[in-house]
């Protein structure tokens, strides 16, 4: 049977059963977690964890035990329903990732949205948070900012997804494992230019490091290396102010492109028109009139 004991929340007042708590967890070191969040652990019915295994050490380590189920990628379209229904039953239940906070490009938005659809009070427990921590370190604008996570798999998709991030004025943040990290720089500068950037890797454990300079900087700095370890975060600075653009000035540029010969004019047209921000019909238009003017 679920507890009927109430949680206090922050402002003190009562938690009636029935609650779902998103619950955020360090990132690298054990000592980055929050007495509420101890609290909430120690008295909720279940634990609902992306790795069982990894956060039962992590609570040992502070002296908390508890009843754990299961709940990653692989299973949560199946698990969800079986939560919800406990939920409703008035269990108290914290959901938590491997690292980090819950359904941050980690299992939980399934359950987090099917818990509001189902009336189900769902509640924040703050903490570490990998894209924030490498924003407040990495000198980039914190004002306005892009999280991407992930990028897609497939190529085509990931160069799509970058042309359209390359406009933006907004710091971009992005989730790498260490493997991709070399690629997803150079892939990056191509699309978007030799911007400054910053990876954060291991952030808040023994071995963290953080890296600062141009993409072609930081391409050289990993290039170097015989391996890299741990999961990275990079930012990227957002596109600068165009400077004034002339038609003239773009008429030139395409009359210097279409001569050199080596590429069709969709492809001149395509990087033009994402090089300075226009319309990619309205520059196919232009070195049209180019072409046929030489």
């Amino acid at each position: 049977m679920p507890s009927t004991s109430p949680i206090h929340n922050s402002r003190g007042a009562f938690r009636t059963p029935g609650t779902l708590y998103v619950v955020a967890t360090p990132i690298g070191n054990r000592e980055d977690i929050t007495l509420r969040a101890l609290r909430v652990f120690r008295e909720v019915d279940l634990i609902a964890a992306e790795d069982t295994r990894h956060t039962r050490r992590f609570l040992r380590h502070h002296g908390v035990s508890g009843r754990f189920v299961s709940y990653q990628e692989h299973n949560e379209a199946k698990r969800t329903p079986e939560l919800i229904k406990r939920l409703k039953g008035g269990a108290v239940i914290a959901l938590v990732s491997e690292a980090g906070t819950p359904a941050v490009s980690d299992p939980g938005f399934r359950l987090v949205r099917a818990a509001i659809e189902a009336g189900v009070d769902v509640v924040p427990v703050p903490g570490a948070c990998a894209a924030v921590c490498a924003l407040s370190v990495s000198g980039l604008p914190t004002d306005a900012f892009v999280f991407v996570g992930f990028l897609p798999k497939k190529k085509g998709d990931r160069q799509r997804q970058l042309a359209t991030l390359s406009v933006l004025k907004k710091t971009l943040i992005f989730y790498e494992s260490p493997h991709r990290i070399r690629a997803l720089v150079k892939e990056i500068q191509g699309v978007m230019g030799d911007r400054f950037a910053v990876i954060c890797r291991e952030m808040t454990k023994l071995h963290e490091e953080i890296l600062r300079g141009s993409l072609s900087m930081l391409s050289l700095q990993l290039e170097r290396r015989t391996e890299i370890k741990g999961e990275c975060t990079l930012l990227v600075a957002g596109a600068a102010d165009a400077p004034a653009f002339s038609e003239k000035d773009l008429m030139e540029e395409l009359r210097e492109a279409i001569t050199k010969g080596d590429r069709s004019l969709s492809e001149i047209s395509k990087e033009t028109a994402r090089r300075h921000g226009l319309s990619r019909r309205a520059v196919y238009e232009e070195a049209l009139r180019v072409k046929n003017g030489l």
